[in-house]
């Protein structure tokens, strides 16, 4: 399979219809160069806020519901744009105000097919900016979704960095892993790009990130925009040596697609030279509980 990560900028739009086109154009590129699947960065919705003016743009909590408010709009793009070109879609997550979530928005990337919307993935681990400032709320659990003759899972952004959550997403299964992201720094995106380095080590599958890149002085949530779209495996000889499929320049739009043999990846699970993805339960088992560890001296 072809797969496709979005270096994505974000823009100052006017009106939906700049959105469409812009969308479209993107959609339009990945399926030219023979993607089956695709995937957008983590806040790539935000620029839907600006539509509503640059005032509701440059209001953190307004730009929340502004989103939310136009997204069934965005949802009928990406699921008309997944159909009429056979291709697999992650979305832009976006704030959602969900009533199943209380009263206070979620971080959501909705996956679409060839036949229309799949389902969703809220982040589950909020990072401090949107804990202790954006007030956005963990979302529902995680899903495994199967795509045809293989599964995929979704970790948004800081997700990624958490190793648990990614096994949960291995035990059940899956062969890829979606990781879109939205970093204001360097540093924070090198820290998905290792995490999501070692998920793809860890669980021997592949890993694709898809950043925002660029300024966005328009948007106090998203005004800085570092990183590269990649895609990742796990390092093997004869397959992946240095672990990366392939990767884009830093703050270099565009898309960066790899081709993936799911067969061989399956197969490094059972014959490869090491076998990380089977011996994770032996590893744990061999941790000591701390009343049993010598003290040092």
């Amino acid at each position: 399979m072809r797969c496709a990560a979005a270096a994505y900028p974000l823009d100052p739009l006017t009106c939906f219809a700049e959105f469409d086109a812009k969308i479209s154009a993107w959609v339009a590129e990945a399926a030219g160069g023979g993607a089956g699947l695709a995937i957008f960065p983590e806040y790539g919705a935000m620029e839907l806020a600006h539509i509503a003016g640059a005032a509701v743009a440059g209001d953190l909590e307004r730009s929340l519901r502004a989103v939310s408010d136009i997204w069934p709009e965005a949802d009928a793009l990406f699921a008309r744009l997944a159909v009429q070109y056979g291709i697999t879609l992650l979305a832009p997550s976006a704030p959602i105000f969900d009533p199943d979530h209380g009263a206070r928005p979620v971080n959501r990337a909705h996956l679409y097919g060839p036949k229309g919307r799949i389902g969703h993935q809220d982040k589950q681990i909020m990072t401090r900016f949107e804990r202790e400032i954006w007030d956005v709320q963990s979302g529902g659990p995680l899903h495994v979704f199967d795509l045809g003759d293989l599964r995929a899972g979704v970790l948004i952004c800081y997700d990624a960095e958490l190793p648990l959550l990614a096994r949960a997403l291995v035990e059940a299964g899956i062969d890829l892993l979606l990781v879109p992201s939205c970093t204001d720094s360097g540093a924070g995106y090198t820290r998905v790009r290792v995490g999501a380095m070692a998920r793809a080590l860890e669980g021997q599958c592949a890993v694709l990130q898809s950043p925002t890149i660029g300024r966005a002085e328009w948007s106090p949530a998203v005004d800085e925009n570092h990183g590269a779209a990649a895609i990742y495996g796990p390092a093997e000889a004869g397959f992946c040596d240095t672990g990366v499929f392939a990767e884009g320049q830093m703050n270099e739009a565009g898309w960066v697609m790899a081709d993936i043999d799911l067969n061989r990846l399956r197969d490094l699970r059972e014959n490869g030279t090491v076998l990380t993805r089977r011996d994770w339960g032996e590893s744990v088992m061999r941790i000591a509980p701390l009343s049993h560890l010598k003290d040092l001296p």
